[in-house]
């Protein structure tokens, strides 16, 4: 019992004797890890950000095309709609011509 109580005596005064060594190294160990740590995440910070203004940009750009592109849908559906009304005003006056031409046929008609 006696060698084991020496035994153990000797480990804790070596354990005492390297405890500040080893606190220091463990302190060091531990500002690595959190600026290692720090360093990640302000890149992950970085990366997130330059992504979401691509992002931004991307959907930017993609609205601007549409309106572009509305627009001359616009366009087209105007030009389209004022073909469509002189179409209809010229069969219009086509119409009126023929029905006056038959009204005055029929006139002469009937006054003959």
């Amino acid at each position: 019992m006696k060698t084991t109580f020496a035994l153990a005596l000797a480990l804790t005064a070596g354990l005492a004797a390297c405890s500040n060594n080893a606190q220091n190294e463990t302190a060091q160990a531990a500002d690595a890890i959190a600026a290692d740590a720090n360093a990640t995440t302000q890149n992950a910070i970085s990366d997130v950000d330059a992504a979401s203004d691509r992002a931004l940009g991307s959907a930017e750009a993609t609205m601007d095309n549409a309106d572009v592109h509305a627009e001359r849908a616009g366009d087209r559906i105007e030009n389209s709609a004022d073909r469509a009304g002189a179409a209809i005003s010229n069969g219009a006056d086509r119409a009126a011509d023929a029905t006056g031409n038959a009204l005055e046929r029929a006139g002469k008609s009937l006054k003959d």
